[in-house]
């Protein structure tokens, strides 16, 4: 049972100050490895772990395919400023076998998990010296996955798996024990700018939590413009977080007299404070029709797009 740092009961400096030590002390004189994709969860490990470990901390980039655009070259130049060097690994063609065929949302989380953790991580380990990972697990992670809302992609011991077993390495999770309004107090404790430290969520398994059915480069592309595209219109609309999601069926659209079975998009944008429970922003609504009008316009093949108006629960934030 993890027991819970509540908000109103965090101090960021003596966190931090006691997860440096807590890694240091479980790694020793050995060496680890992270896994960073630019959200405000991995940002704040990447940074505790280089302050507890050092050189003997290596971080990696995982280029899974299913990231956002211009993902690996930003990240990577951002902690080259804070002294960190990030290694970008390509392991798209891994993520996009592992996915194939499969529809199942419980499955491709499965998938996407089964390939950072056995196949990428693990080879890491086969081919270095480090035998521990150092990951942003957070308490929403944990609740969510023992409930059997959603299977997060990096909880294991709460499930009764053994990491060291299952994978050949430990896993430490400094921030297990926080919520996402925690993680951004420790983040802004830790020197990262506010576009990191209040950086909007973005799913562990990336773009594949945002398309409805089989996941393809070709469908993840669809996204990623329409996400860049979202982002891009509604950067001024203060929510916790804003996406576009790919449908799986085709539906019936018309361009230039003519009938046009094309694709749907669906818009998500949340107020929330720790993601725990969400309701739908009100977007203004000229600036719900010019994004529409954008993304059927740009995007290639989308006809209609909708926007979601459940709270969360009943819905979950992500689509998969």
């Amino acid at each position: 049972m993890v027991k819970e740092i509540k908000i109103e009961d965090l101090n960021p400096e003596e966190f931090i100050r006691e997860k440096v030590e807590e890694i240091s002390a479980a790694v020793g004189d050995g060496k680890a490895i992270n896994a960073l994709s630019g959200g405000v969860d991995s940002s704040a490990v990447t940074l505790l772990g280089h302050r507890a470990l050092g050189d003997r901390l290596t971080t990696y980039f995982i280029e899974n395919g299913l990231m956002r655009r211009g993902e690996p070259e930003q990240v990577a130049a951002l902690f080259g400023e804070f002294g960190v060097h990030v290694e970008v690994l390509d392991a798209r063609e891994e993520f996009f076998a592992a996915l194939k065929g499969i529809t199942d949302p419980e499955e491709k989380r499965e998938a996407v998990t089964q390939t950072f953790y056995r196949d990428v991580f693990g080879r890491l380990v086969r081919e270095g010296d480090a035998r521990f990972l150092l990951q942003g697990t957070i308490l929403t992670d944990v609740d969510e996955t023992v409930a059997g809302i959603k299977r997060q992609h990096n909880v294991f011991e709460q499930l009764g798996i053994d990491p060291e077993q299952a994978f050949g390495y430990k896993i430490i999770e400094p921030l297990v024990q926080i919520r996402k309004d925690g993680v951004r107090r420790v983040a802004e404790a830790l020197g990262l700018p506010q576009s990191v430290w209040n950086r909007m969520p973005f799913p562990g398994p990336a773009l594949a939590a945002r398309v409805i059915g089989e996941v393809t480069p070709e469908r993840i592309e669809t996204v990623r413009f329409a996400t860049a595209i979202t982002e891009e219109e509604l950067a001024e609309v203060d929510a916790f977080l804003k996406l576009a999601l790919l449908h799986e069926d085709r539906v019936t659209g018309m361009r230039e007299g003519a009938r046009d079975f094309g694709l749907q998009l669906e818009l998500r944008c949340w107020n929330s404070v720790d993601a725990r429970e969400g309701t739908p922003t009100e977007v203004p609504w000229p600036k719900l029709r010019r994004l529409a009008d954008r993304l059927v316009a740009e995007v290639p093949g989308v006809v209609s797009v909708t926007y979601n108006l459940a709270t969360k629960p009943p819905s979950t934030m992500e689509a998969v």
